[in-house]
């Protein structure tokens, strides 16, 4: 994969999510929610790219051996989540990651 891009699939139940894949074809992070149309999720992309700038905006969390983030909007609400890193700072490359790569990455429509 040459550019990082968020990636629109349908789950299981023919709902709509979302991922954002880094420039090394990884998924950085994944929609906190399924959604009913399309358009929805498009949102919920656009909400992304607006919040991934702010650093703020990342809640980190840490367990026993464990390491994620979720990135939320200004109101607390979910708009996505990391996969889970065995170290803080492969968490804290994951959120550079998205917070580099959102803003500004195209969406491929795989639905």
């Amino acid at each position: 994969m040459e550019n990082p891009k968020f990636q629109i699939k349908r789950s299981t139940n023919n709902q709509f999510y979302f991922v954002l894949r880094a420039k090394n074809g990884e998924i950085v992070l994944t929609a906190s929610e399924t959604y009913v149309s399309k358009q929805g999720c498009q949102d919920g992309i656009s909400s992304v790219k607006v919040n991934a700038p702010y650093d703020s905006r990342y809640n980190r969390k840490d367990s026993v051996s464990q390491y994620s983030f979720n990135l939320e909007a200004s109101n607390g609400k979910i708009l996505g989540k990391s996969e889970m890193y065995t170290t803080r700072t492969g968490r804290e490359d994951g959120i550079s990651a998205v917070k580099r790569d959102a803003p500004n990455a195209p969406t491929e429509d795989l639905s």
